[in-house]
């Protein structure tokens, strides 16, 4: 029986194309400004000296860090410090109204079904902490943030381990059997199911392969009492 839901964000309740196509473009494009800015911020010291950890490279100077952080977000690097660091600058774009987060309308229709219904809510994505609860709480279907009881991102670990859901599952309290998992990724759901958590693949343009996941192409094809 299902008693928690665990979903991915990018491609599964939201449009790959807004991170791609508003998200990205807008952390690389603020990027050397806020770097500069903010050089000296204990949380941009932390982030930076991480990169310089997971580089090898000297970032000396906000220039520098900014032309990693650029070369990380063309190659989509899954790197922690590039996450934190957009989430910081992510933030400003939300609370100045540059933009909202893209929702599909099902994903918000049956999260605010499920949440009624009594299922407790995760989020587990690449993108900080931060950035989810920017993401759902300045979304066009408003503020969701309420709806969910925790986040989870690549400090748990990357999404395509096992070991990473079972940190998950020990963090949210329940065994795997008794979550249910949401992605557009199969290579997590593999990992996912490895964990023992039961998955749905999200194929929204209803082009994937069947394979060993059940698919939908939208959330109201999903009812956690099957599983």
């Amino acid at each position: 029986m299902i008693r928690a839901i665990l979903t991915d964000i990018e491609g599964t309740t939201s449009s790959i194309r807004f991170v791609k196509d508003v998200l990205f473009p807008y952390a690389a494009e603020q990027m050397g400004d806020f770097l500069a800015r903010h050089w000296d911020d204990p949380a941009v010291v932390e982030q930076v000296a991480a990169a310089r950890r997971d580089s090898g490279e000297t970032l000396d100077t906000p220039e520098q860090a900014a032309a990693l952080m650029r070369a990380w977000i063309d190659e989509d690097r899954k790197a922690t410090p590039l996450k934190a660091l957009q989430g910081m600058i992510w933030e400003s774009g939300y609370r100045n109204g540059d933009y909202q987060a893209h929702l599909y309308p099902d994903a918000a229709r049956r999260l605010r079904d499920w949440n009624h219904q009594g299922f407790p809510l995760y989020v587990y994505s690449s993108g900080s902490v931060a950035a989810q609860k920017l993401f759902f709480g300045y979304s066009e279907a408003g503020d969701l943030t309420p709806l969910f009881q925790g986040y989870f991102d690549t400090t748990s670990g990357g999404k395509k381990e096992a070991a990473s859901y079972r940190r998950i599952s020990e963090a949210i309290g329940l065994p795997g059997h008794e979550i249910l998992f949401l992605s557009d990724v199969e290579a997590e759901l593999d990992a996912a199911r490895e964990a023992g958590l039961h998955t749905v693949l999200l194929d929204r343009d209803n082009a994937l392969p069947d394979g060993a996941h059940p698919r939908v192409t939208d959330f109201d094809a999903i009812d956690p009492a099957s599983f």
